[in-house]
């Protein structure tokens, strides 16, 4: 009987094919074993933000709503006017504060009625500050969306606190007095800060949010 040695090269064929028959059995199992991953690859509708759930957001507000006046009642007027660099002297000089024989620059808008009046939120927004100081009185400050803060001063009977969320419109607090511009007796001393500057509050009273 006579003994066929299979050549070297038909031997590699086979361990190569033996080789590949092999893994490709294995590589099959698991792939159909795995569960299947729906989150891959991300869809091109989904929309990401950079915040999380969990910080402390401020209310998002609309770009059509706009900016309201600090109070409701109907004889409020503008009694101190926002010190305006570009200003003429003689509007300069009238806004003016006079405290301890220093005069001061109005960087913002006093307004007083009749008698008290309620005082109101100007937009959605987050209260980050309620405090009483000795020259302004009762503050409150309240951070709004598009880097806009509402400081409003010279209050009494405060409604809100710290890391409360308001509503545009509502109360917050009452006009009241202050010892710096205390000739003004009963009002509310309004500042409006925009992207980090103090600006002319009357300026921006009715604009939408997106015009800011």
């Amino acid at each position: 009987m006579i003994k066929r040695r299979l050549k070297k090269s038909v031997v590699y064929v086979i361990y190569a094919l033996t080789f590949i028959s092999v893994f490709g059995s294995i590589y099959f199992i698991e792939k159909n074993l795995e569960p299947a991953n729906t989150f891959n690859e991300p869809s091109k509708d989904y929309k990401y933000v950079s915040k999380t759930i969990f910080e402390n957001d401020i209310p998002v507000v609309a770009d059509a709503v706009q900016i309201i006046r600090p109070y409701l009642a109907t004889d409020v007027v503008n009694v101190k006017k926002y010190y305006d660099y570009k200003g003429s002297s003689d509007e300069q000089e009238k806004a003016l504060l006079y405290y301890e024989d220093t005069y001061l620059q109005n960087s913002g808008a006093a307004y007083s009625g009749s008698s008290s009046f309620d005082v109101v939120a100007i937009l959605d927004g987050t209260v980050t500050k309620v405090e009483n100081n000795n020259i302004l009185g009762n503050i409150v400050e309240i951070r709004h969306a598009n880097d806009t803060i509402s400081v409003y001063q010279s209050l009494s009977d405060v409604k809100v606190k710290e890391n409360q969320q308001v509503k545009q419109g509502e109360v917050i607090a009452k006009s009241g007095t202050n010892n710096i511009s205390k000739d003004l007796k009963d009002h509310l001393l309004f500042e409006l800060i925009i992207k980090g500057q103090n600006v002319n509050p009357e300026e921006y009273y009715n604009k939408k949010v997106a015009e800011i």
